[in-house]
């Protein structure tokens, strides 16, 4: 079983360990490792906010913006074929290559989220 937190913008994916009986989890949506557990949901969830919170404090102290790594940029590879349909389509709705990607990722991944 797995689940999602949100936290200040901070994504923490929790999964369940059954034989040791506790939850843990950890950061996903940043290099930076970050993890946390608790025995409970509640308790895995505050530990969730501590971590990011120490983690905040952490990259302050030091003087270093918390890490963000996602640019909005990254390079996907397919087949000559599906290049090639995927302009066909953008061009049929008069949209470049990018924007049509690009909206076709943001809807599947609206739909993922939910």
């Amino acid at each position: 079983m797995t689940d999602v937190l949100r936290y200040k913008g901070y994504i923490g994916r929790v999964d369940v360990d059954a034989d040791a009986g506790i939850l843990h989890g950890r950061v996903i949506n940043t290099r930076d490792m970050i993890t946390f557990e608790g025995r409970s949901v509640a308790e895995a969830e505050r530990a969730f906010h501590g971590s990011v919170d120490d983690y905040l404090e952490f990259c302050e102290s030091r003087g270093e913006p918390p890490d963000k790594p996602f640019s909005g940029k990254f390079l996907v590879r397919v087949s000559a074929e599906t290049h090639q349909a995927i302009a066909v389509a953008a061009a049929r709705e008069g949209k470049s290559l990018n924007q049509w990607v690009a909206e076709q990722l943001e809807r599947d991944a609206a739909t993922q989220s939910r």
